[in-house]
């Protein structure tokens, strides 16, 4: 059965595919040009982006341990604004399967262990999938097309009952994307019936990054458990919008995989279809979570039979390492990291490598907020940030080559593409700090002497926390008077209830074509700052709508253009970084991805 939205009309507006730009830990990878010293040690990469074969595999009873931070496991749906981060993904990540993950420098790498999928049809496009005959939840029931199909609806149907219209609706199930994926395939999936292993997508127009649309699904099986229908019963109810399972459905979606901290769900509502699963009595709270190998799991099985994700501050990594508490680091890169690092020698090997996370300052655009309403206040605010002096004092060390950043969706490294979308829209106005003309602007937005200005970030973190120190030492001169925010529960509470006037983080990309979208664009999901532009979300929509690598060029310079032009926000640097690990653990890759060195984790081994 074909699932029909209420209306004709074609939507305007769509976020990104799910996005991977989440909020990303405090550190990432690296820049290529650091030099490592002779106490480092160097390992060869593999000549692939995507997993290398490392031969057939046994798994080796022990335990090896990383940590991506200090924040807390929150559940096993990873799926909802409130979940999404690098912090959970790094914790349910390795439970999840899918048809493809991101490679080291970005690269789509597709898991055919898992599945198939291609083009059937360009114009109109339209994907077909095809799940492997032996890909199973970790309880044993097979991964079908309800799996899909459920992930379909919870991206598509909305409070009213209905398949969006144009995904500005308010949706029924609380998804990170939004309604994305029901405004792109308003008819849903289609297979033959709900254990069907093939399924086709049907696009109603074009999908810039259509190939990384589907992800991993969440147990349909166990939400039909949950609110006591049959797997059956609960397709034939999103194929008939019967608001009388879906909502209770939707219930459970939103928040029966939420945990309380050390408190691990019974296995039957947490299978995995990857190569984890949950270590029964795992999780200790403010510590860790031990993951342990899926016994279920029909692809190559883990190296080792046990990976525990520590809770643990990035400023207590490097000693972690040392003390073998860690075995796997990826801490922020600050001049005295490296050097502790190096006096570790030949005990530790040390991957360097450039990362697509970026450092921004995001101004509130909520109700009643200081900059929300007033251009020239948002204009002094740049003018007086420092934000050479940041780059020179805390990344330049790191690395030599670090500059000032001065886009979004591209990065410095990409240089020729970068510089000629910095070219096209922006002019330099911000790069030194000018005082003069912050306290010209300053005084033209009408603000007092001494406004309060909160920069919130998670704390603790020594780098930000600089930073914010710089940030006042020189605003507080044109009148402002900055208020270091940091808090551990930023991402929990301050920036998704708009509790601040300057949001201080760093987006982890994975370098697709159209996630920025659900940042920048009117009313998506992370889009915490409430900014909205007709002419950006008129860009987007364009953007997003084509695989022409020409419109997505053209449309990203406007974009770019008018988020300086109305001062979104600042973006600052792009984050070097470093993946250490002990000398003794095997096949650790660093990776530009917002992923982290856990991305191949399951691969990792102790050297015989």
């Amino acid at each position: 059965m074909k699932i029909r939205r209420a209306g004709a009309a074609i939507a305007a507006v769509a976020t990104g595919a799910l996005l991977f730009s989440a909020c990303s830990s405090p550190a990432g990878n690296q820049d290529d040009d650091a030099t490592p010293t002779e106490t480092t040690t160097e390992t060869a990469a593999p000549d692939t982006p995507c997993k290398a074969d490392i031969g057939e595999v046994t798994t080796a009873d022990g335990d090896v341990s990383y940590s991506v931070g200090e924040d807390e496991f929150l559940g096993y749906n990873s799926f909802t604004p409130e979940t999404y981060s690098t912090y959970n993904s790094a914790v349910t990540e390795r439970m999840q399967g899918a048809f493809w993950y991101f490679g080291v420098d970005g690269t789509i790498c597709r898991d055919e262990s898992f599945g198939t999928y291609e083009a059937v049809s360009e114009d109109p496009l339209q994907v077909q999938y095809t799940v492997a005959d032996d890909a199973v939840w970790s309880d044993g029931t097979p991964i079908t097309y309800a799996d899909f199909l459920l992930d379909w609806a919870t991206q598509a149907i909305t409070k009213d009952g209905a398949v969006t219209e144009d995904a500005s609706e308010t949706p029924l199930f609380n998804h990170v994307s939004g309604l994305t994926l029901g405004d792109y395939v308003p008819e849903g999936p289609q297979a033959d019936a709900a254990e069907a292993k093939t399924f086709q997508y049907d696009y109603e127009r074009v999908y810039a990054d259509w190939q990384i649309q589907i992800s991993s699904p969440m147990p349909a099986h166990v939400v039909a458990q949950q609110i006591d229908v049959s797997v059956e019963e609960l397709v034939q109810a999103i194929q008939d919008l019967d608001m009388s399972v879906l909502e209770p459905a939707a219930e459970f979606w939103n928040t029966g995989w939420i945990s309380n901290p050390g408190e691990l769900q019974d296995p039957a509502l947490v299978p995995s279809s990857g190569p984890y699963t949950f270590k029964e009595d795992g999780w200790v709270s403010g510590q860790s979570i031990t993951l342990t190998a899926n016994e279920a799991y029909w692809g190559t099985p883990p190296a080792t039979r046990e990976l525990t994700i520590r809770f643990a501050a990035a400023d207590t990594h490097v000693q972690a390492l040392q003390n073998g508490d860690l075995d796997v680091i990826e801490p922020q890169p600050t001049v005295d990291t490296i050097a502790q690092l190096e006096q570790l020698g030949s005990a530790v090997t040390i991957l360097t490598g450039q990362t697509l996370t970026w450092e921004h300052l995001d101004f509130n655009f909520g109700e009643g907020a200081v900059f929300a309403d007033s251009l020239p206040a948002r204009e002094a605010f740049a003018y007086c940030v420092p934000r050479q002096k940041i780059v020179d004092d805390l990344i330049k060390p790191i690395d030599e080559g670090a500059v000032v950043m001065n886009a979004r969706e591209v990065f410095p490294f990409q240089t020729e593409k970068y510089d000629e979308i910095v070219a096209a829209s922006y002019d330099g106005r911000y790069d030194e700090v000018d005082l003069d003309m912050a306290k010209q602007k300053f005084e033209e937005a009408g603000l007092e002497e001494g406004v309060r200005v909160r920069i919130g970030y998670s704390a603790p973190n020594p780098r930000r926390a600089d930073e914010v120190a710089a940030i006042k030492a020189s605003c507080d001169q044109v009148g402002f008077d900055i208020v270091d925010a940091g808090d551990p529960a930023f991402f929990d509470e301050a920036l998704p209830n708009g509790d601040y006037e300057i949001a201080l983080f760093a987006w982890a990309g994975s370098g697709q074509i159209a996630s920025g979208q659900n940042i920048y664009a009117t009313g998506q999901p992370q889009n915490y700052g409430q900014y909205s532009n007709e002419t950006v979300d008129q860009a987007w929509d364009a953007l997003a709508s084509t695989t022409d690598e020409t419109v997505h060029l053209e449309q990203t310079k406007i974009i770019e253009k008018e988020l300086w032009d109305t001062l979104f926000g600042i973006p600052v640097f792009a984050h070097p970084g470093v993946v250490a690990h002990a000398a003794d653990l095997q096949n650790v890759r660093d990776t530009a991805a917002q992923s982290g060195a856990v991305w191949n984790s399951e691969q990792w081994a102790r050297a015989s």
